[in-house]
């Protein structure tokens, strides 16, 4: 018999950190250098380890790679929006990984003129993203922003639509936004510290000239806060905002005068988040003024912006959340969430007869689509559940008609939607808190705690996460797998006190809210230990790092993606991209308080000898997010500490960023590793 490969041993290094008299040891810190060849080595030595573990189930992950892939429509298009006299399409075709962005003019039936095919582009180049199209006002010329290493630094250039030539004018090191102002040769952008990637300036450029001469028009110095420039919809006003996690601020110039200075919209207050829209002589604002906590609608002459002006449109309620506003000329559609579930309200201008859309499931997800056009009746929604794939529908606000524009099709053959129960049901958190789960199986399943069952969550940010449709999920689901989500709090999932209660001091808890979900599926015989399995990323892969620590008896695997594990010595490091700006989020460790209660759950500091489940954690090299030290220092400290004989794999992306890697069907690749890491525990095979 062959002996089995050992998992490499990271050398150990003490480095002391100190803070407030509290004395760190991190064995692993020398792991924060990406240029140190030892590090790549030992990053290289885990991805070998991870593939020779796992070389018996490469043929079934190829399987699965195909099986999921065959179920996507390879000649797909998304349905076309029309702004400013052109229809705009984006669309795939069959055995390419990247989009290729059109348009056509007037009609759909003229001719379709290609603006960029990604697919050429993105030769040569391991990673390939394009983002931030932006096309002036007079559809002659279009900005855009392309990255090909995937830290999120993008170049931006112009092209000229008509002609097809490229400029010579190019701007680095860009958040990849960008918006022309109404003399189609000004452009607005925003530019990143090259350290922390922090957007923090706002830059004017003129086409046709050298980026080195551009104007810096804005320059956001705290570094709590980032900046954005847009344009609004009555493309009347250029604007930019600043904003932090709970507090924003917004200036405005006059689209039509592009150098002119920008006026504050009203100035920072902290704690005083507020959005605008512009329409006709006011602008509405989306705010929790007043101590709405669930925000609240308000509106204010354009040329008397200050809050003293504002007065209420939308009162604020105790249990709906309004969560964004799309204004036509005829109606005002509001964004509301209520008891954890989305609501589409309509509203006329004149007062009267006021709706809802009607949704009938309990695990759906329905939101507000590309809706550009401010003279228009129809209204562009998209609608999905968790057994339904997701349309794309127009509605007539006037005759409340609907068509609908694109479902997405489950290729195969195979798939009908009446074969999976969709169930929404609710936990009791250790404080008393009821905590909703949405889930999705097969109808002949038993509740006898013998199914798999992977229970997913993130948690952060007031980050919603719905009940949506998957049909690469499918592939667990026809394994008698039970997909679950978790709504805990730190989402905004039942209103923004959820998300209140799911951070600073009050973050644990997010992490007791999914153990204790994952308790009521145990004791609702859902499942068991034996079968139950945990996945995050991010900010939910610091969810995955907790769970692992405070209950590891409850997993048999967790999955957790470029997870956010080492978080009281990254946030206490304020030249790394995000630091600054969550300190709103998880508390400054530079305040005692902060330090000890973020120490006091952080994964990577409380990484214990005890015995931990079967871990599969994924990184990439070049994330700009999580950094990918972070996955490494944990997994190096769990194979020293851990007294179990159970697998932990690191497999680190050479080539990518955090969002994994940029083609459609690589990305399919790195979750049929996932899915085979499920299905191997759970020795179902093909």
């Amino acid at each position: 018999m062959l002996e089995q490969p050992k998992p490499p041993l990271a050398k150990i290094i003490p480095t002391t950190l100190e803070k407030f008299n509290d004395v760190r040891i991190d064995n692993y810190f020398w792991l924060n250098d990406r240029e140190n060849p030892e590090v790549i080595d030992y990053l290289n030595k885990e991805n070998q380890y991870y593939q020779e573990m796992t070389a018996h189930t490469k043929a079934f992950q190829k399987e699965l790679f195909e099986e999921m892939k065959a179920r996507i429509k390879e000649d797909d298009e998304s349905v076309p929006y029309l702004y400013n006299g052109y229809y705009y399409i984006t669309r795939f075709e069959t055995g390419n990984d990247y989009p290729i962005y059109s348009r056509k003019k007037g009609s759909l039936s003229a001719n379709e003129e290609i603006m960029f095919n990604c697919n050429e582009l993105a030769k040569g180049h391991k990673y390939f993203q394009l983002g931030g199209l932006s096309v002036s006002s007079d559809n002659q010329y279009v900005a855009f922003a392309v990255d090909t290493v995937g830290r999120r630094i993008y170049t931006v250039q112009i092209k000229n639509l008509i002609t097809g030539e490229i400029f010579a004018d190019t701007i680095e090191n860009t958040s990849g936004d960008s918006t022309w102002a109404n003399d189609n040769q000004t452009l607005f952008y925003t530019r990143q510290d090259e350290k922390t990637l922090r957007s923090d300036k706002v830059f004017k450029h003129k086409r046709n000239t050298d980026a080195a001469n551009d104007i810096l028009v804005f320059h956001e110095k705290d570094d709590t806060f980032s900046v954005e420039v847009t344009k609004e919809k009555s493309k009347k006003y250029i604007v930019i905002s600043s904003s932090s996690t709970m507090t924003t601020e917004f200036r405005t110039l006059l689209a039509d005068n592009p150098d002119g200075k920008f006026t504050v919209f009203q100035k920072r207050v902290r704690g005083l988040e507020y959005d605008i829209a512009h329409f006709g002589e006011h602008f509405y604002v989306l705010t929790n003024k007043d101590e709405a906590t669930n925000f609240k609608l308000m509106k204010t002459p354009e040329l008397a912006t200050a809050k003293e002006n504002w007065v209420d449109i939308i009162a604020h309620r105790d249990d709906v959340l309004i969560e964004d506003i799309d204004i036509f000329r005829d109606f005002l559609v509001v964004t509301e969430r209520f008891n954890g579930l989305n609501t589409i309200r309509i509203m006329p201008w004149s007062g009267e007869g006021e709706y809802y859309l009607p949704f009938e499931s309990e695990t759906y997800t329905a939101y507000t689509s590309t809706n550009v056009d401010f003279d228009t009746d129809i209204l562009r929604y998209g609608y999905q559940s968790m057994a339904t794939p997701s349309s794309i529908i127009d509605f007539n606000m006037k005759t409340k008609e609907k068509q609908v524009m694109k479902e997405q099709q489950v290729l195969g053959g195979k798939f009908d939607k009446n074969n999976y129960t969709e169930e929404r049901v609710w936990a009791t958190a250790t404080d008393g808190t009821k905590v909703p789960i949405s889930m999705v199986y097969r109808k002949e399943l038993k509740k006898d705690g013998s199914n798999p069952l992977l229970q997913y969550a993130y948690g952060s940010y007031g980050y919603s996460m719905d009940a949506t449709f998957s049909s690469t999920r499918l592939s667990l689901l026809d394994r008698g797998f039970i997909f679950a989500i978790a709504h805990i709090r730190g989402g905004e999932d039942l209103g923004r006190q959820w998300y209140e209660d799911g951070k600073l001091l009050k973050k644990k808890n997010t992490f007791t809210d999914f153990i204790d979900c994952s308790k009521f599926l145990i004791a609702e015989n859902y499942t068991s230990p034996l079968h139950l399995y945990a996945e995050g990323g991010s900010a939910g892969g610091l969810l995955m790092g907790v769970i692992a620590n405070m209950a590891p008896e409850l997993y048999n695997g967790i999955i957790a993606q470029v997870p956010f594990v080492d978080a009281l010595t990254t946030m206490l490091d304020d030249t790394i991209p995000l630091t600054t700006g969550e300190y709103d989020e998880w508390g400054n460790p530079n305040i005692k308080k902060y330090y000890a209660y973020m120490k006091s759950y952080s994964p990577y500091d409380n990484v214990t000898p005890q015995e931990y489940p079967t871990m599969y954690i994924s990184t990439g090299l070049h994330d700009s997010q999580v950094q990918y030290w972070e996955p490494a220092k944990w997994v190096a400290k769990l194979r020293e500490l851990k007294t179990d004989s159970n697998l932990i794999y690191l497999d680190t992306n050479m080539d990518a960023g955090h969002g994994g890697a940029s083609g459609r069907f690589e990305a399919l690749k790195e979750l049929a590793k996932e899915f085979t890491f499920l299905l191997d525990l759970e020795k179902i095979g093909n």
